[in-house]
């Protein structure tokens, strides 16, 4: 398996985690929503703080993980489906689980552009981080550079939700982005010589805003 990122491997990653990438990943706040009307993120400061704990210690970090042991078990069918059903179980809330099951199916479906064996095991409900992994292993696409570039989209995705939710500006939210990198890098890097053993989350505040978004009134997103 590849151990460096080569020139079409990037264009690969660029574009299958592009917000242009048809998977609707801008439907999804992952909670943040409810997060902000709670008062628990006001600001920019504030997001940064939220996104820097969700890398380290919660379902960011948590996501990284299972994409590398998929990325692992690409062409291992019993352990592929074993660590995709793992990932489904660990959803924290009926949103959470919705959103990485949408993510991943339609991450799947996009992805038959780039025809390879291992769409076939990846039948049913199956999560982001599983097929990110799979499909980009199956690529001989490097885990690290992978996981950089999943990281990325996810922090991405709610900076560009706290943007429409208000918490700043466009400028502000590129300083976030630039802000998050080393942190980016570090877990990337960390998630990549990762075991199983190494799942769990200490974030609960995010997992219960994920849990009552789906009671919240008027809402913009999806979770």
């Amino acid at each position: 398996m590849a151990d460096s990122l080569t020139t079409q491997g990037l264009l690969r990653l660029v574009t299958w985690l592009s917000p242009a990438f048809p998977v609707g990943g801008f439907a999804y706040s992952s909670g943040l929503e409810k997060a902000v009307e709670d008062g628990l993120v006001r600001d920019q400061p504030g997001l940064l703080a939220w996104l820097n704990s969700l890398l380290h210690h919660g379902a960011i970090w948590n996501d990284a993980v299972l994409l590398a042991e998929a990325w692992r078990s690409y062409d291992e069918r019993l352990r592929l489906e074993a660590v995709a059903e793992l990932a489904l179980a660990l959803a924290g809330s009926k949103e959470r689980y919705l959103e990485t099951v949408a993510l991943g199916s339609a991450f799947r479906e996009a992805a038959q552009a780039w025809p390879s064996p291992v769409l076939a095991w990846l039948s049913g409900a199956v999560a982001y981080p599983v097929a990110v992994g799979a499909i980009s292993a199956s690529h001989a696409i490097s885990c690290e550079a992978t996981l950089a570039a999943y990281l990325h989209a996810a922090v991405s995705q709610q900076v560009s939700a706290g943007i429409r939710l208000g918490l700043m500006g466009q400028s502000q939210g590129v300083a976030l982005l630039a802000a998050l990198e080393n942190a980016i890098e570090q877990v990337a890097a960390k998630a990549a010589l990762s075991t199983l053993d190494d799942l769990g989350a200490a974030t609960v505040a995010a997992e219960i805003v994920s849990a009552r978004h789906e009671m919240q009134a008027s809402r913009l997103f999806r979770s």
